[in-house]
């Protein structure tokens, strides 16, 4: 069986702040596929998130593009492995101009917290139980 990639694509409106947002929190860009339309951010080895002005955005949709600061479009989440590693996470964010959306949600075998980019797109960090995901 292969191993499936998921590009994440995201408009943007400001290239150059969005990468600089997600360099303070320790992500790094694939020169290859960055150029001063897009820039590809590796997440893992099969998540590659795809920052696109909305311009170039545009050439891949004929419709309109949802204002993430005020419509809901989708909902990223990311795992992490330790409650810390939500914590610091998100508060890098908050220090490079995310916004928090809501408190962060204790349910004891999964912890988790959230944050608003520059564009608005919402990120959810969670961590859960090692345990809870075998059984």
């Amino acid at each position: 069986m292969s191993s499936t990639m998921i590009f994440v694509n995201l408009p943007v409106s400001d290239l150059e702040a969005t990468k600089a947002f997600w360099g303070k929190l320790g992500y790094s860009f694939n020169a290859q596929f960055t150029d001063e339309n897009c820039a590809a951010m590796p997440i893992s080895d099969s998540i590659v998130a795809m920052f696109l002005t909305e311009a170039r955005y545009k050439d891949f949709t004929h419709k309109a593009i949802a204002d993430a600061r005020t419509t809901s479009e989708v909902l990223l989440c990311l795992s992490a492995e330790s409650r810390a590693a939500v914590d610091e996470l998100v508060d890098g964010a908050l220090a490079a101009g995310a916004t928090e959306p809501r408190p962060a949600q204790d349910h004891g075998v999964m912890y988790g917290r959230a944050f608003d980019d520059l564009d608005g797109h919402t990120w959810e960090i969670m961590w859960m139980d090692p345990a809870m995901v075998q059984g």
